[in-house]
């Protein structure tokens, strides 16, 4: 096994590698997962704005919309 310095390891620095801008997903342009999309319906419902839900959603859409409804209902604190 090769010994990694602490500070090449992604991992050492969870916080810093866990949120990443949506913008710059490489995988970004691909429809919505299954996960997303029963989390933003629900949030939707949850905030009465069913209007945000849309079954088109790129997961950089749908990412940035969860983070809005998020804050909006209060949820994912």
């Amino acid at each position: 096994m090769i010994a990694e310095k602490p500070d090449e390891n992604p991992k050492s620095h969870p916080v810093s590698n866990a949120e990443k801008d949506p913008d710059t997903w490489t995988t970004g342009d691909e429809p919505m997962t299954g996960a997303q999309a029963s989390y933003l319906k629900t949030l939707s419902e949850e905030a009465g704005d069913e209007g945000q839900y849309d079954t088109e959603l790129t997961k950089a859409e749908a990412s940035k919309r969860i983070d809005a409804l998020q804050e909006k209902t209060g949820r994912g604190q």
